[in-house]
């Protein structure tokens, strides 16, 4: 159980620093956090790899430290198997909000977790927060 605890606020400690926009305006940074093998189907519905998403990352709204904040909230995660872990969670940014999902994995014989994949799906105007 404590296994599962420590595990699940590693990946919870990593989405925050790419939701930092430090982390996402500096290559080096992100780089740490994703996994080789990233996949990400962002909100427009796009789909970003590894190296789309380490190359847009500095240019995409929310990086650099004087932009604007990517607000999160109830994120919670849980253990799938051992060194994958899920999380979900919702955001605000720009007037926009999304329900997120990913999932972060540590490979056999790492200390390191990496965001393995990210899908966010955009929340419709109106609808309550946190909702399913």
């Amino acid at each position: 159980m404590i296994e599962e605890t420590t595990d699940v606020g590693a990946a919870i400690a990593g989405e925050l620093q790419l939701l930092d926009p430090n982390v996402r305006a500096s290559r080096s940074l992100a780089e740490r956090l994703l996994d080789p093998d990233f996949i990400d189907v962002g909100a427009s519905g796009r789909r970003w790899t590894y190296e789309e998403m380490l190359a847009a990352l500095p240019e995409m709204s929310g990086a650099g430290a004087d932009g604007p904040l990517i607000e999160s909230s109830g994120m919670t995660g849980i253990v799938l198997a051992p060194g994958l872990v899920h999380l979900t969670y919702e955001t605000l940014f720009g007037g926009n909000r999304a329900r997120r999902s990913s999932l972060w994995r540590r490979e056999r014989g790492e200390t390191a977790w990496r965001m393995y994949y990210h899908q966010a799906t955009p929340v419709p105007a109106g609808e309550g927060q946190n909702e399913s």
